[in-house]
C-alpha cells in the first residue's frame, strides 16, 4: 500500500500510487502496519514536517507482512527515493533490502526499530531500556512487600522488545517472582487473551502484568474483568493509547509510557530531508546493530500514572480531557491549584 504527497497530507490509496509534483527530495517511509494506534500519529507528523521542508513523501504500509514490506521497499527504490525510513516488521529480514538501497545511493533510517546487521545510516527511537525500567519501577512501587508477575511481551522479532526486557530485568525488585512469560507474534494482542483463556490460574495468581504495549495491556484487563479482578492487579503498558489512558483514569491499568511522537517523527523527518541534501545526522552516539556501529538518537519516554495523567497527557494535548475521562464522569473534573478554575 502506497501513497504520495507534496504540500498536502498523504492519503491512503490501496495499491495505487498517487503521482505528486517533484518539488524537492523524495522521502519514502515504510510502516509495518497501522494496527497499532500510534503509527498513524507518526505518519501524519512525519509527512507534514517533511512536506513543510519541501519534500515529496511516499508512505508505504506492509500490513504486517515481512515479504510485503520487502516489496514495498523495492518499489520505493525503483521510484528513486533519496532516503528510506523503515519501521521494520522483522529487523533481521531486511539486510538485503538495505544493501539494495545503499547500492542505489539511497540513505536508510531505522525508525523506532533497528534493522540488524545492515549498517543503516541512522537509528532513531525512544529509549527502550528506560521503558522497561519504568515498567519495573511501577510494579516495584505497587508491590513493596513482594509478589508475583507475568510478562506479556511484544513481537519476538522486534529488537526493541529485547531492550525493554533488559531494562525491566535490571530494575525489577528481588522480592518479585515471575510466574510465566509469553510473546505476541507480530504484536498480535489477541494472543495474550487467548493465553489467559488457557492459563486462567496464572491470571488469578499473578499480582502484576508487564505488558509489551497498551493493546496487550487491554487484553490483560479484559481477561481480568471477566473474572471481576480488573483494578485489583498491577498492569503496565506503553504508547499512551487513548484506551489505556481511559483505563488509567478508571483504575484498571496502573501505568503507561508516553512517547512524545512529535519529537521522534518531527526530528526523523528533518534529518531525512537533511540526509537527502547530503548532510550527516547530528549525533555523536552510536549503537551496535549486531555487526556495525550505527549513528543513534534516543528520545526519553515519560512514565504516566493516574497522578500524572493530567500533567503529561492532557497538558501536552496528546489526548483531550473529555476523551480520557469519558467513562469516569465528574472524576475527571479537577481544580487548578494555581488558578482555582475548573480544567474541564
Amino acid at each position: 500500500m502506497l501513497s504520495a504527497g507534496c504540500g498536502s497530507t498523504a492519503e491512503e490509496s490501496g495499491t495505487q500510487t498517487t503521482e505528486a509534483q517533484e518539488a524537492g527530495p523524495r522521502i519514502g517511509i515504510v510502516f509495518d502496519s497501522f494496527v497499532i494506534e500510534r503509527w498513524e500519529r507518526d505518519r501524519d507528523i512525519f509527512t507534514s514536517t517533511a512536506q513543510e521542508l519541501g519534500a515529496d513523501v511516499l508512505v508505504g504500509n506492509a500490513n504486517g507482512d515481512p515479504q510485503e514490506q520487502k516489496k514495498v521497499i523495492q518499489h520505493m527504490i525503483d521510484n528513486r527515493v533519496d532516503v528510506l525510513v523503515i519501521i521494520a516488521i522483522d529487523g533481521a529480514e531486511l539486510v538485503q533490502s538495505v544493501a539494495d538501497a545503499h547500492k542505489d545511493g539511497i540513505k536508510v533510517i531505522s525508525y523506532d526499530r533497528i534493522i540488524e546487521n545492515a549498517d543503516t545510516d541512522l537509528y532513531i527511537t525512544f529509549d527502550n531500556y528506560k521503558v522497561g525500567t519504568y515498567m519495573a519501577q511501577a510494579i516495584n512501587e505497587a508491590l513493596p512487600d513482594g509478589g508475583t508477575y507475568m510478562e506479556l511481551c511484544g513481537s519476538p522479532t522486534d529488537h526493541n522488545v529485547d531492550m525493554v526486557q533488559e531494562g525491566f530485568d535490571k530494575a525489577i525488585a528481588d522480592n518479585l517472582t515471575m510466574i510465566d512469560s509469553m510473546s505476541c507474534t507480530n504484536w498480535d494482542d489477541t494472543e495474550a487473551f487467548d493465553y489467559f483463556t488457557n492459563h486462567a490460574e496464572d491470571l488469578t495468581e499473578a499480582d502484576a502484568f508487564m505488558c509489551g504495549n497498551d493493546a496487550i495491556a487491554g487484553q490483560a484487563v479484559r481477561a481480568l474483568a471477566e473474572r471481576r479482578l480488573a483494578g485489583q492487579k498491577v498492569v503496565t503498558g506503553q504508547d499512551a493509547d487513548l484506551a489505556s489512558c481511559q483505563r488509567i483514569a478508571e483504575g484498571t491499568q496502573t501505568m503507561t509510557i508516553y512517547k512524545p511522537i512529535e519529537r521522534l517523527a518531527g526530528q526523523a523527518a528533518r534529518i531525512a530531508v537533511e540526509m537527502a541534501e547530503g548532510k550527516a545526522p547530528d549525533t555523536q552516539e552510536t549503537i551496535s546493530d549486531g555487526t556495525y556501529e550505527v549513528p543513534y538518537i534516543a528520545i526519553d519516554p515519560i512514565a504516566v500514572t493516574k497522578d500524572s495523567l493530567d500533567g503529561v497527557i492532557i497538558q501536552s494535548g496528546f489526548h483531550n480531557r473529555e476523551d480520557v475521562y469519558l467513562h469516569v464522569g465528574d472524576a475527571g473534573s479537577t481544580e487548578s491549584a494555581e488558578t482555582g478554575e475548573s480544567t474541564e
